[in-house]
């Protein structure tokens, strides 16, 4: 198992020959598809539903992270897993971001399905493309691992500094750089025309508030590729690794949306421990940098990077319901802004 192949256009070492590759695009293409052909008729998500796919979108990278395991070996597999647990723990940030624009385009019940899947669908291109960067800056730049560290520390160290200095979250969509960029070429309507993002009035061609707001989510799904890849190429240099645990934790975030939405605001404390992981990540390529340099320097191990991230969740998780819980139920406070 471990004469593993090598990735041909980054020169990585990889589990990911070229029909595996395939495969794996292959099936997450066909999974876009399926949610599409699901979000099809615009209809309000069901508890059921959303528990239904949610529970198969998680028994699916399960199942799938136990064959890399059985196939490779257990060095990937915890990799594997790790990765994609980082990155489920990252998307969960991501889907409060994805409430709050949600609600200030005042998105309506039956269509928030289909605009959480335009999110999603144009995130797992821009992931793929800031993966393959991020294998060709790990090949051709030996400093790659610190500025990698960087971009983490300091997105941890803005979290940190948000969470306690207990900064709300604010959607002003009219401020919004892409709202304004899109207004400025092409007259917009007040209302929603089902699942149109472009129609005719007076024999003009005019946006829609859907157009909107599946552009503001492709501007946000870049400022989330910056944070997650980096962080996953923390755990595994793999960019066959890396893009499956992009994949998998992406493609169920449609159905975990409506699952934890009312569970999302009361993860008080989501920030820290988001912030502690990705400082932890940030330290382990860090060391791993300098240990290139002097073979001295120690390396955290991807097990134990395992173990404290899943102690960290735990914990935040704990905390946020104890003092959302003594605090008769208090929640985040969203602050949206319309005009």
């Amino acid at each position: 198992m471990s004469d593993l192949p090598y990735l041909a256009a980054a020169g990585l070492q990889s589990v990911g020959t070229p029909t595996l590759w395939g495969v794996t695009i292959v099936a997450v293409l066909a999974l876009l598809v399926l949610d599409f052909l699901v979000t099809r008729r615009p209809h309000e998500v069901s508890m059921r539903e959303a528990l239904g796919w949610s529970a198969f979108y998680i028994a699916l990278p399960l199942a799938f992270g136990a064959w890399v395991w059985y196939r490779f070996g257990s060095k990937q597999g915890v990799e594997y897993l790790t990765g994609y647990l980082v990155e489920k723990s990252l998307s969960v940030d991501n889907l409060f971001v994805f409430m709050l624009l949600l609600a200030a385009f005042a998105v309506p019940a039956v269509l928030a399905q289909r605009v959480l899947l335009f999110g999603i669908a144009g995130a797992l291109v821009l992931r793929a493309v800031f993966i393959a960067l991020g294998a060709a800056a790990l090949q051709t730049l030996d400093f790659a691992f610190l500025i990698f560290a960087i971009i983490l520390i300091v997105t941890a160290a803005k979290l940190l500094r948000d969470a306690l200095s207990g900064h709300e979250q604010e959607v002003d969509i009219n401020n919004m750089r892409s709202v304004r960029l899109l207004r400025r070429f092409m007259p917009v309507t007040e209302e929603y025309h089902g699942t149109k993002m472009i129609v005719r009035i007076g024999g003009r061609r005019t946006l829609t508030p859907l157009a909107l707001v599946v552009v503001a989510l492709l501007a946000t799904d870049i400022v989330f590729a910056v944070d997650s890849v980096p962080a996953v190429y923390g755990i595994t240099e793999d960019p066959y690794l890396v893009f499956a645990t992009n994949a998998f934790a992406l493609l169920g975030l449609r159905a975990l949306y409506f699952v934890l939405h009312a569970a999302l605001s009361r993860l008080v404390h989501l920030s820290y421990g988001l912030a502690i992981i990705l400082a932890f990540i940030g330290l382990k390529l860090g060391l791993h940098w300098a240990h290139g340099i002097w073979s001295g320097v120690p390396e955290i191990p991807t097990l134990a990077s395992l173990g404290v991230i899943i102690g960290v969740l735990v914990i935040v998780t704990l905390t946020s319901l104890r003092a959302t819980s003594k605090a008769g139920g208090g929640e985040k406070e969203v602050v949206v802004e319309r005009h």
